[in-house]
């Protein structure tokens, strides 16, 4: 982790992320005991702060990249190849 607590790379954040799907379901289950609840409850804020940090992070780094006031689609399709094919 950097020392800002938020994941430097993908594969940190999809770990963070899955730790906290995990946790929801655990927590959905309801067999914790009420304090344990509120420590993954706890757990379970820290992980969303961080993995909301790394986001805004990442978005803003897309606006640095597109300056020039270019929209850029994330879900369209890339373009095809000259010939129509991709």
């Amino acid at each position: 982790m950097t020392t800002s607590d938020t994941p430097d790379n993908p594969a940190e954040f999809e770990k963070d992320l899955e730790s906290l799907e995990a946790l929801v379901g655990r927590m959905e289950q309801g067999e914790l005991s009420l304090e344990a609840s509120l420590k993954e409850f706890e757990r379970g804020i820290a992980l969303t702060r961080r993995c909301q940090k790394a986001l805004t992070e990442a978005e803003q780094k897309v606006r640095r990249l597109t300056e020039d006031g270019t929209e850029i689609d994330l879900d369209m399709p890339e373009p095809a190849g000259p010939d129509g094919e991709d």
